[in-house]
């Protein structure tokens, strides 16, 4: 089946930076937007960067600058580039693949890794 796996994840001081990696396996990765969510505790889910099939970027105004969505298709890998973290960055960061198949909508989720800052 589909596998979406996040790694790069781990404790790092407000200031640092974290590269996560999502490698996507089972899927024809190049017909798919990714996207790069993330989770606190206690609060919903949210869209940190996304990226099309065409390169297309998109932040949210909390991480616009400071983070940086790229793609292998290559090697079937999303990536995100996070520096300057602050503490309000700490959460859950998942990776999903997005895409039209046949009309119908499909998306996959990885099972995320762990991303905390502090000091």
């Amino acid at each position: 089946q589909v596998q979406l796996v996040e790694s790069g994840g781990g404790l790092v001081q407000p200031g640092g930076s974290l590269r996560l990696s999502c490698a996507a396996s089972r899927i024809l990765f190049s017909i798919y937007t990714m996207g790069w969510y993330r989770q606190a505790p206690g609060k919903e889910r949210e869209l940190v960067a996304s990226i099309t099939t065409g390169n297309l970027t998109n932040y949210p105004d909390s991480v616009k600058g400071r983070f940086a969505v790229s793609r292998d298709n290559a090697k079937n890998t999303v990536y995100l580039q996070m520096n300057s973290l602050k503490p309000e960055d700490t959460g859950v960061y998942y990776c999903k693949a997005d895409s039209v198949v046949t009309s119908v909508r499909v998306a996959y989720w990885g099972q995320g890794t762990q991303v905390t800052v502090s000091s």
